[in-house]
């Protein structure tokens, strides 16, 4: 191995280093102190990866970005290093394994090996990240895969209209990453943690799973941190008498699916035991499948017994088999609850056969439907002649309601969606707006006032806080303080000048190119936030006075 050329790699970017141990092009520290927990930059593991900078430190494990020595390619490496049972001695490669759990690291390490080396064999699956090597080194196990630029399901989803897509494009998003569930549960492996984070749109145009970890750190009351992740954690994975099982992870790709074709999380596994409806709004509703809204309601269920329990009865759900479009056919379009009890997942039960009425049966009911029209006819008769005709029907009162604060308990729009009352009172829709005040997700204002006395069914607009908006910041260096000043302003930003000195090497009133603006160029800040940009003052020359001499008067 060509130690001299790995001396001269960034650890984080790795590319070569031209002026000295920061990169050029990073930024990134090449002499900096790593903490002890950390492997050494520059370790060489397996004789062929080069350890780089860390990534992450997840329930069991770190996650490094490294190098391939045979490849010459960027890889990710995973270390196993469970919080809590492991450490390292500063400047040792060695995991020290803390002596009261020696017993049960192994059994953890077995479940990593196994794990890792599953997905290994599953490098074909277009919803993999492929996996280059799985090796035991340092008391402790590596797995190295490819390094893949990736944006997360959730970000994704942020950067669309109602945060949420179509059934059309979701359905190519998702379905590839059934088989590979589908495999994984072949093997005797849970994912245990699908989430939208997880879920990771890849550089080469597939959707990908990430986020594995071993079981254990998927259930709650281990010696291992808990991963949980409320609205996707399914209600197995906490203390309780059920038990994980395939259906675990049909639970949190169906609450992905929610998230993605609804726009909303779902809401926490352990809260919808005392309320398990799940409300879509109308208007999202009646463009999702009526044969997908069904399959959300098997795969959501609470409790896993009843929920749909393999990948393939829910592909065959998702797919629209011709008995499953049959059956859907019956739900209307704008349905805007998804059942989540036992009868959801079921087809609807079929039409008796019209039992054959005799003569003397039609000819009683015809003679009752008579009966109810020259009824019907007589009051109403009976009503317009009386009183000198008129109408003296007391009006019913409309029922009034009183409008809740939506805004000070910081509910989210699936909190909302789940209170049943509030829904059937009032017709309830959503606008969305950034705020710098109110995190993302929060609702924040509402139409009519709290308190205020309403009719029942009357409309209420809910607006949801979608963050800080932000923009990347325009390089504005060199343009005069007018332009740069109109530049910035266009992309919703204050500016502040300072005046600098100029030696007469500079247009005045000019900005300075390098380092001239604060935040720098191409960082990504807030709208509304205050740029500052360093300008060139008026050039002036400077002059040496002449000596004079005074005579003084005598």
């Amino acid at each position: 191995m060509d130690y001299d050329y790995i001396e001269n790699l960034c650890m984080n970017c790795f590319e070569a280093l031209t002026e000295g141990s920061v990169c050029a092009k990073c930024g990134f520290d090449n002499d900096k102190v790593q903490d002890m927990t950390y492997i050494p930059l520059r370790t060489v593991l397996s004789d062929r990866y080069i350890v780089g900078n860390s990534i992450s430190v997840e329930s069991d494990a770190i996650t490094y970005l490294g190098w391939d020595s045979e490849s010459r390619q960027v890889v990710t490496i995973r270390e196993f290093f469970p919080k809590g049972i492991v450490n390292r001695l500063e400047g040792n490669c060695y995991v020290h394994i803390r002596e009261r759990y020696k017993k049960s690291f192994t059994g953890y390490k077995q479940s990593f090996m196994k794990l890792w080396l599953a997905i290994k064999d599953m490098n074909s699956l277009s919803a993999v990240i492929p996996v280059i090597d799985v090796f035991e080194e340092n008391e402790t196990a590596y797995a190295v895969s490819r390094r893949i630029k990736t944006v997360s399901l959730h970000d994704f989803l942020l950067r669309n209209t109602d945060n949420n897509i179509l059934w059309n494009k979701a359905r190519l998003m998702f379905m590839p990453i059934l088989t590979t569930l589908e495999n994984l549960h072949a093997n005797g492996i849970i994912h245990g943690g699908i989430t939208p984070d997880n879920l990771v749109l890849c550089s080469d145009g597939k959707v990908r799973l990430a986020g594995f970890c071993i079981s254990e750190c998927n259930q709650e009351n281990t010696e291992l941190e808990f991963n949980e992740t409320p609205g996707y954690t399914a209600l197995e994975q906490y203390s309780n008498s059920h038990k994980i099982c395939p259906a675990t992870d049909v639970y949190a790709f169906s609450a992905c699916l929610y998230r993605a074709l609804v726009g909303a999380n779902p809401p926490d596994a352990r809260a919808r035991q005392m309320n398990d409806k799940l409300m879509i709004p109308n208007r999202i509703a009646e463009k999702i499948p009526p044969h997908v809204i069904r399959a959300l309601g098997g795969g959501l269920q609470i409790y896993p017994e009843k929920r749909i329990q393999d990948i393939d009865d829910f592909r065959e759900l998702l797919n629209a088999s011709p008995s499953v479009v049959a059956n859907s056919a019956e739900i209307p379009k704008n349905e805007s609850e998804a059942k989540t009890n036992s009868e959801a997942a079921k087809p609807p039960a079929k039409d008796e056969k019209k039992k054959k009425l005799s003569p003397n049966k039609v000819l009683l009911i015809i003679i009752a439907v008579l009966l109810v029209i020259t009824a019907g006819v007589y009051a109403y008769v009976f009503a317009n002649n009386s009183a000198g005709g008129e109408d003296t029907t007391d009006n019913a009162a409309a029922a009034t309601v009183t409008v809740p604060d939506f805004c000070t308990a910081g509910y989210t729009e699936s909190d909302i969606e789940n209170i049943g009352s509030w829904n059937a009172q009032f017709a309830i829709s959503y606008e969305y707006e950034y705020s710098t005040e109110t995190e993302e997700g929060i609702i924040f204002k509402q139409s009519l006032t709290a308190g205020e006395e309403v009719e029942e069914g009357s409309s209420i607009v809910l607006t949801v806080s979608k963050g800080i908006e932000t923009q990347e910041v325009p390089d504005v260096g060199g343009l005069s303080q007018e332009d740069a000043t109109k530049v910035l302003e266009d992309k919703g930003f204050s500016v502040s000048v300072v005046e600098v000195y100029n030696n007469g090497a500079y247009q005045e009133y000019s900005v300075k190119s390098n380092n001239g603006m604060t935040p720098a160029a191409g960082t990504v800040a807030a709208k509304g936030e205050t740029i500052i940009i360093q300008v060139y003052g008026e050039y002036k020359e400077e002059t040496t006075a002449e000596e004079t001499t005074t005579a003084e008067s005598e």
